[in-house]
């Protein structure tokens, strides 16, 4: 009787125990699964040359769906994106397969549009007419429901988490300063599955913020939630502007940066660029600057609707080191190249920041990483800037079929801008930069190159057809169409010809002071074929 006293009170306190940690593990996994999973994924908007598109998309299972379906949607000025959800293993649509699709939400009117592209999960659209609501249609499948929208002039675009676990958001609606470091007081940075939803925000404090640039401390718990090489399909990122709200976002923190410790560099010099429909000029400036010293190429494409991916996919064929990157932001220029930046870092020693229209030339011909390793000999030399000869369309009216470098010969007495050549990791961590140039580390300099030594040929004026197609939109101006009556006096517009997309009478001998032969007969005496005389990327 005595053993029989004594059992129940420890068969009560197991119970009792076990009930207690039962409860308190499926708290723990409720709230968890709460947080994770209250808003379901959305794709990132960028294909990533460490992960394909297809693989991006059937990473995650757990959000599955039985169809294809609109994620969000990003109004421009001039258009709209629609970011498509796939659901895993299902191939991406082509621009043949699909429509965009204009609902009236109080009426059962929809109007359709062919669409300006569709690269992996994003589809370009025009406007939709006043009161209608944007979306895709499948020509196979019916018509998909329109997703949230964001106004693209306030908006958390993109996001990735450095080797140091910062998180580096890019943004526009801010209005910051120019090229001036701002006051992080007056920002915190916000991560969550719903922004909206006050309960389910985390706060960070923001260490650093700059143009489109905010840097914020990442919260312990959205580190531990994401994985090495992998965007973070979760959650979102924004930044709230104490005292007036949370810009919209369709930002997801990802490791795109290598961690430590740093990766052996891989190439000497590579370089980034920003395009719009230059496909039929890449072969010439890939394979010029590939044999002067250029290694590996960066490109981020701004809403080409060329064949730029196949051009791409050719020279890579050849041998050439090209990795495209999908960038629809408008007038993001310097927020692209801060990016680029980041992800070269652990990859090339030094990048140069230049346009496909811009040609590094060495008038001793000494190569490129010779002249860059003479220049930099100081350990404290940090970038090189190197000055630009603006060309003119040198009396032609038709694009040379043998290349820019050999077809345009006359330029501008005085040099204009300079560009940069930059050491990545020696960068300062707001990620700053104007006109191509960064700032640098405390203790760090740069070094102007003498134009004897190297000089950037910028066949900027070329013959009008090349000219207005690159300038309509231009990507380094502050307007969305070179005809506003904004920043006319930019040195980005044609010196005399303002706003008017009207060709003047005397184009073609525009800006010619100097014949300036240099480059075109380095070009032919390297790269003619022998026996026919014409060049590896002359247009047939």
């Amino acid at each position: 009787m005595k053993d029989r006293r004594k059992r129940p009170p420890l068969f009560l306190v197991f119970r009792c125990t076990l009930s207690f940690l039962i409860i308190l593990v499926f708290l723990f996994t409720f709230s968890t699964l709460r947080l994770l999973f209250t808003e379901k994924y959305h794709p990132n908007l960028l294909s990533s040359w460490m992960t394909s598109p297809s693989e991006v998309i059937s990473s995650d299972s757990l959000t599955a769906t039985s169809g294809i379906s609109v994620a969000e949607t990003v109004t421009f000025p001039d258009q709209v994106l629609i970011l498509l959800k796939y659901p895993p293993s299902t191939p991406l649509l082509t621009k043949d397969e699909i429509n965009c699709v204009y609902y009236s939400p109080n009426t059962s009117l929809k109007s359709r549009s062919s669409p300006l592209s569709i690269d992996h999960q994003i589809v370009r659209c025009n406007l939709p007419p006043r009161g209608m609501i944007p979306s895709v249609g499948l020509k196979a499948r019916g018509d998909l429901i329109p997703g949230p929208t964001h106004d693209w002039k306030s908006l958390a675009y993109e996001a990735l988490i450095d080797r140091d676990n910062t998180t580096v958001v890019f943004v526009k609606g801010l209005n910051l300063r120019s090229g001036k470091l701002s006051n992080s007081s007056k920002f915190e940075c916000v991560y969550g599955s719903d922004l909206t939803n006050r309960q389910l925000v985390l706060r960070s404090e923001v260490i650093s913020i700059a143009q489109e640039i905010v840097r914020c401390k990442t919260p312990l718990s959205i580190l531990n939630f994401t994985q090495k090489g992998k965007i973070n399909y979760y959650f979102k990122v924004s930044v709230k502007i104490k005292g007036r709200g949370i810009l919209g976002s369709i930002a997801r923190p990802g490791f795109w940066a290598e961690p430590d410790p740093l990766v052996l560099k891989k190439h000497m010099v590579c370089v980034c660029t920003m395009l719009r429909n230059q496909a039929r000029f890449l072969p010439e400036w890939v394979m010029y600057h590939g044999r002067i010293g250029v290694e590996r190429w960066f490109i981020y494409d701004n809403n080409s609707d060329d064949n730029v991916e196949e051009v791409i996919e050719v020279l890579n064929d050849q041998g050439f080191k090209i990795t495209r990157h999908v960038w629809p932001w408008i007038k993001t220029q310097e927020a692209g190249f801060a990016h680029c930046a980041l992800r070269a870092r652990d990859f090339c020693k030094w990048v140069a920041f230049i346009d496909v229209d811009e040609f590094m030339h060495l008038p001793y011909g000494d190569g490129l990483g010779s002249v860059i390793n003479n220049q930099s000999s100081r350990s404290d030399v940090a970038e090189l800037r190197v000055s630009c000869h603006n060309f003119g369309p040198s009396g032609l009216k038709q694009v040379p079929l043998e290349g820019v470098t050999v077809g345009y010969t006359c330029r501008l007495g005085l040099p204009e801008r300079h560009k940069s050549i930059v050491q990545p990791d020696k960068l300062n961590p707001t990620l700053i930069n104007v006109v191509h140039h960064f700032h640098l580390k405390d203790g760090f300099k740069h070094v102007n190159v003498d134009r004897n030594l190297m000089v950037i040929n910028h066949y900027k004026f070329q013959v009008w057809e090349v000219f207005k197609e690159k300038f309509y939109r231009r990507v380094a101006t502050y307007v969305s169409d070179w005809q506003q009556e904004e920043n006319v006096g930019s040195k980005d517009r044609a010196p005399g010809l303002g706003t008017r997309a009207v060709e003047p009478d005397d184009w073609s001998s525009r800006f010619c002071e100097i014949n300036d032969t240099g480059l075109r007969d380095w070009v032919v005496k390297t790269f003619s074929d022998p026996l026919t005389g014409s060049l590896p990327w002359q247009q047939k």
